[in-house]
């Protein structure tokens, strides 16, 4: 479903994770507010960010968002913002491990969280 969302969004911009020749994840951004698409963020907005579940846990996640950071920098960015839900499966911890602070906003029913760079 994300692919399909990300080909009739002009902002959207994703990519698969792979550790060596496995594929084992999804990343996609949304650059740019687009009331279309929901998403009020002026600059790189994590709209999604999947890791298989045997692959959790082994830093993959992590060497995930460093590469991704380093890429927004290069581009002059200085933030990437993102948002989950709350509960037992939440990534919560797993953004605050990484420096992602909550930034008050809301997303639907999701809190925003936020990591300047």
């Amino acid at each position: 479903m994300s692919i399909a969302q990300a080909h009739f969004s002009e902002q959207a911009w994703f990519r698969a994770i792979y550790a060596d020749e496995e594929p084992i994840g999804f990343v996609m951004l949304h650059i740019a507010s687009d009331y279309d698409d929901e998403i009020d963020v002026d600059g790189a907005f994590l709209w999604r960010f999947m890791i298989a579940g045997p692959h959790q846990g082994k830093g993959y996640g992590k060497q995930a968002i460093d590469l991704l950071i380093n890429k927004l920098k290069a581009q002059g960015m200085n933030e990437l913002v993102t948002s989950c839900g709350e509960g037992e499966d939440s990534p919560l911890a797993f953004y605050k491990r990484l420096g992602f602070t909550l930034n008050g906003d809301t997303f639907g029913d999701e809190i925003g969280l936020v990591i300047k760079f």
